[in-house]
This record gives C-alpha cells, sequence and structure tokens, in this order.
C-alpha cells in the first residue's frame, strides 16, 4: 500500500479506510469523557489544539450553532468563526452537562480554572495505539485538508475553515465574509462523511497511508 505525504509537517490519516477506523476507535475511547470529547471535536472542526483546548463556554452560540474565537487566541490575530454540525452541537450540550458551570469547555483535571494539558489528545491517540509516524493531534487539520479538497470543496472555504493567513488584506476580508454560507455546508457534509466511514466496518492495514502534517 502506498502512503501519501505533505511536505514540513507532522503524520495524519488520510486513507478513508484508515480514517473510518479512527473514529471508531475514538468512539470507543475507554479514557477520561473530556479527552474523548476533545478527539471527536478535534476530527469535526479541525481547528488548532491551542484553540480547542482553551475554549470558553462564552464563544459557544448554541442559537446560531458557532464557535466564535476571539482574535487574541488565534495564531493570525483575526476572530475565527466555526460553524457547528448537528454532530458538533451534540457534543457541546454534552459537555455542557459537565463543564458549563466553569470558564473553560475543557477544564484542567487538577486546576479546573486551567485548561486540559496541551499533550491530551496526543495522548489519548498515543493509548488508542496510533504511534507518531502516523497519526497526531495537529493531523486532524491536514486530514479534513486532504479530504476536502479530494471531494471537491471550494479551497478558498477550506483554507479559511483552517484560518490560514491570506496574503492580500482585499481577499481575505472577502474571504472571511463570503464564505460562512459554504463552510456551514461543508462542516455538515464533513461531520455526515466522517460518521459514514465511521459505519463502514472495513478491515484496515496494519500499515495504514499517511500523511505529514502542513497545516
Amino acid at each position: 500500500m502506498c502512503w501519501r505525504f505533505c511536505v514540513e509537517s507532522r503524520s495524519a490519516l488520510v486513507e478513508p479506510k484508515a480514517v473510518g477506523a479512527l473514529m471508531r476507535a475514538i468512539d470507543g475511547y475507554q479514557g477520561y469523557f473530556l479527552t474523548r470529547c476533545a478527539l471527536r471535536l478535534s476530527a469535526l472542526l479541525f481547528v488548532r489544539q491551542g484553540e480547542l483546548r482553551k475554549a470558553e463556554w462564552s464563544e459557544i452560540d448554541f442559537e446560531n450553532c458557532e464557535w466564535r474565537i476571539p482574535a487574541e487566541r488565534m495564531k493570525m490575530r483575526t476572530r475565527h468563526i466555526v460553524p457547528l454540525s448537528r454532530q458538533a452541537m451534540e457534543i457541546f450540550r454534552e459537555l455542557h452537562a459537565k463543564t458549563g458551570r466553569l470558564q473553560h469547555v475543557f477544564p484542567g483535571l487538577v486546576n479546573r480554572k486551567r485548561p486540559m494539558s496541551e499533550n491530551a489528545v496526543n495522548s489519548a491517540l498515543r493509548r488508542m495505539g496510533y504511534v507518531k509516524g502516523e497519526m497526531t493531534a495537529h493531523g486532524f487539520r491536514s486530514m479534513a485538508s486532504t479530504l476536502l479538497n479530494e471531494q471537491g470543496w471550494n479551497s478558498d472555504a477550506i483554507e479559511r475553515q483552517l484560518a490560514h493567513a491570506e496574503r492580500d488584506s482585499v481577499r481575505a476580508a472577502y474571504n472571511h465574509a463570503e464564505h460562512l454560507a459554504e463552510r456551514r455546508k461543508m462542516m455538515q457534509a464533513w461531520a455526515d462523511y466522517l460518521d459514514k466511514l465511521a459505519g463502514e466496518s472495513v478491515p484496515v492495514s496494519t500499515q495504514p497511508m499517511y500523511m505529514s502534517e502542513g497545516v
């Protein structure tokens, strides 16, 4: 079986059968509840891990199904709106029942006033049997980017969802304003696609396809 690579990045699964196996492994994760939710949202939302683990309840708009990350927490220092699929909203509702009275969606295990450990998702992946060369926490971004591009989604919408910097300031403003509706459709389609892959119980090679993370 061939492997896929991306220059200057870390490892991520990109072959659909392997992604399906990963999603089943996440669903069956027997560790800490908040970590399992973080794993699931990493796959569904493919935000940067620092953005995910530092998420605050004040940023979650349950009425409009959006997560609005303030500019000061974004790598590019621009506010980022993440459309939330039905599946993501269900997870946030489950989490709210556990941590809704606290500041952080994912509070630390020891200090509840601080966010969860930066190594939580990577450590969970290792416990699930994924070595560093196969999948990392950051790899969920590469996984989504690769498969969404292969499925023919607008590359600008994908880049906007990944919150990548736009070199042209005018184009950046345009993309921010114009791609939200398309990103809503894309994020729901992505969540449905992951559910579909998770439901396909097809044996996966012990040597899964992977690519290096570039996002």
